[in-house]
């Protein structure tokens, strides 16, 4: 992905298979630790397994969340404009411009004379 200055060693299919196979690895570990399955009760053991990691799945997409706006916040510290941070996020620099805005507090204009004091 030119920009970002990273390559990739595997194809998006790949990179997405990979992740749904940790991250499903991951909540059923997290499950097992963070909830117990009531005794008794009129629902099948399986509905209760199901709805606990769904349960799991959301609290990971909001942890992911929070993630990413830290990670596009230290990318911007770190010097990384819009047009690679949306690349890295598969959105546009509108797109990323519109999902952070105020993440960067000065861009250079395209049209704007470097040895300018302006």
């Amino acid at each position: 992905m030119p920009g970002i200055h990273f390559s990739l060693r595997m194809s998006e299919d790949e990179i997405a298979a990979l992740t749904a196979g940790a991250v499903d690895d991951l909540v059923g570990e997290l499950v097992g630790r963070a909830f117990q399955r009531l005794p008794g009760g009129e629902n099948p053991p399986a509905q209760a397994e199901t709805l606990a990691h769904l349960h799991m799945l959301v609290h990971l997409k909001q942890a992911i969340e929070r993630l990413e706006e830290n990670a596009a916040h230290e990318a911007a510290d770190a010097g990384a404009g819009y047009p690679q941070i949306g690349r890295a996020s598969n959105m546009t620099r509108q797109g990323a411009r519109r999902r952070w805005p105020g993440l960067i507090t000065h861009e250079p204009s395209p049209h704007a004379d470097p040895r300018s004091s302006r």
